[in-house]
């Protein structure tokens, strides 16, 4: 097998002609082609007046690849050496060791599981929300002005905070786990451009079917799912792990023997955090960032992108990613950007608002939508202890909370207002997506005074890069406050905890993940530490 990289091409050639494509940069003919695959291809738009695609191809020949290497004298070609598929080994445990358990079902706690089922083990998944079905019937509920269900919402439920976002699978990690994770969500029906996307997203609306097939999947290799049952206690015997103790949605409780537990709670199980420093679980106060949803037209993004290729077909809605370095020392940056998406209402609280962004498939929504935020420190969370960070967000969601006059409305203002440092009185022509609603308001109120400022002075760079940042009607709504876990469970280089053996932290809400495809990753890398240490 071949691979060509950097091949430019119109963003009007067909997939069916790569082949030939590939056979010119090899210097032979199209029917030494034996297979053309698609690995990689991304938008190249550094000029507006050329916008074009950039393909990896991976080719079969006919004839010998090496020597076609060597007379084509191609430096973007290189022999691809065969690559064995990953394996999980099967491990054996007595019949009376106890099942492992996984707590969290978002991409971790769902990675790491079926890692785990994979080895034979038949693992027990604890999940506080409800299923992903269930759990979407509460989060139109909540949209529609309903009650907040505390267990059941953008943060909590089978997929994890990741399933209402804009499925983003993109990562600066560079794991051969990844492809792993990719090809088994392609397997489990997302789309498979996920494959070769240079930005891979999946989608809402694509990734809840999807990671209802890994449940299922894992429930056929033997393990066992159980919703709505939250991690309530651990119990602990001379630094090891023994059982762990649940509390069900009807209030009973129960208690598991447990020697193995992969916790992959997610960045926002705040009440497991404290009970995990109340059982002495070594864990820090870690930085994270704080700031705001902000919404423009989707065509704006798409013509400062594209230039007069903005509405190609074979494009889709333009995205973005903003960052720059403060006079102050503060970083400003775009996160979670989502192409004709929505901002939705993150709250697992009550009395406090949190947003968050979400676009479905096909992207089609009439407004961008992307978090911009500014960095948080230690030295900026007013209090000291692991859970300072926690206390920090609470309190500027509450603000928010106040500020949207309650019924978890959110706080908005105009751009040009937030810029000019006065209160909005009303919205203009830019529609506000966030449900229940929008209030408008000054976000001075429901941000840190450092926050404020380092988005005026970030928004004003960002708009020397994409003309029309700055729209006037542009909408900001607040506040964005769960970019990342704020706390860290230290883990030893075996990966578990430090302090109590048997513990395997795992994933974003444990500090070592941000997003879908690195919090899966560690959860496959976490399952396979605990199947070294069962092993051992």
């Amino acid at each position: 097998m071949i691979r060509i990289r950097d091949i430019s091409v119109s963003l009007d050639v067909p997939p069916a002609r790569y082949a030939s494509l590939a056979a010119k940069a090899l210097g032979v003919a199209d029917r030494e082609i034996l297979s053309c695959r698609l690995f990689r291809r991304s938008v190249d738009a550094r000029k507006r007046d050329n916008v074009h695609f950039t393909l990896t191809l991976d080719v079969a020949l006919r004839a010998d690849e090496a020597l076609v290497l060597r007379r084509a004298r191609c430096d973007k070609a290189q022999l691809l050496a065969p690559c064995a598929p990953r394996s999980v080994p099967v491990v054996s445990l007595p019949a009376t060791h106890p099942r492992p358990l996984v707590v969290g079902c978002g991409p971790a706690g769902l990675f790491a599981a079926l890692t785990l089922a994979q080895a034979g083990l038949r693992p027990l998944l604890l999940e506080r929300g409800k299923d992903a079905a269930a759990r979407a019937q509460d989060i139109h509920s909540f949209q529609a002005g309903g009650p907040l269900c505390a267990q059941s919402n953008i943060a909590f439920g089978e997929g994890g905070a990741g399933m209402f976002s804009d499925g983003k699978l993109n990562t600066g990690i560079k794991d051969p786990r990844c492809r792993t994770v990719l090809e088994a969500l392609a397997q489990a029906g997302a789309p498979e451009e996920i494959l070769w996307q240079a930005r891979p997203h999946v989608g809402t609306d694509r990734l809840t079917a999807a990671v209802v097939a890994i449940r299922e999947r894992i429930k056929r290799l033997g393990g066992e799912i159980r919703f709505q049952t939250c991690l309530s206690d651990l119990v602990a015997q001379d630094g090891a792990l023994r059982a762990v103790r649940t509390r069900a949605a009807d209030g009973s409780e129960d208690e598991f023997a447990c020697e193995l537990l992969l916790l992959a709670a997610g960045h926002s199980a705040r009440d497991t955090f404290e009970m995990l420093l109340s059982r002495g679980v070594p864990m820090a106060a870690k930085p994270f960032s704080i700031g705001v949803r902000a919404e423009h037209p989707q065509r704006l993004i798409d013509r400062a992108q594209y230039g007069q290729f903005a509405g190609h077909p074979a494009l889709g809605a333009a995205d973005y990613h903003l960052s720059t370095h403060l006079q102050n020392g503060r970083g400003v940056y775009s996160f979670c950007m989502c192409p004709g998406g929505e901002v939705v209402a993150a709250a697992s609280e009550p009395g406090g608002v949190v947003t968050n962004g979400m676009s479905r498939f096909a992207r089609d929504g009439e407004n961008a939508n992307a978090a911009l935020l500014v960095d948080v420190r230690p030295e900026d969370f007013g209090s000291e202890g692991p859970l300072a960070g926690v206390a920090f967000q609470r309190r500027w969601e509450r603000e928010a909370f106040r500020c949207g006059g309650g019924a978890y409305h959110a706080p908005a203002q105009r751009m040009e207002d937030f810029l000019a440092l006065r209160e909005s009185s009303s919205l203009g022509s830019v529609r506000a997506t966030y449900l229940p609603g929008v209030v408008p308001a000054d976000l001075r109120a429901c941000l840190p005074p450092f926050a404020c400022e380092s988005l005026r002075e970030g928004i004003r760079a960002f708009a020397c890069r994409i003309r029309g940042f700055d729209l006037p009607d542009a909408v900001l709504t607040g506040v964005e406050t769960r970019s990342s876990s704020p706390v860290r469970i230290l883990r030893a280089p075996n990966g578990q905890s430090t302090g109590l053996r048997g513990l395997f932290p795992v994933g974003e809400g444990a500090g070592y993940a941000g997003g879908i495809l690195s919090s899966a990753v560690d959860g496959i890398r976490q399952a396979e530490n605990a199947l070294a240490w069962l092993s051992s």
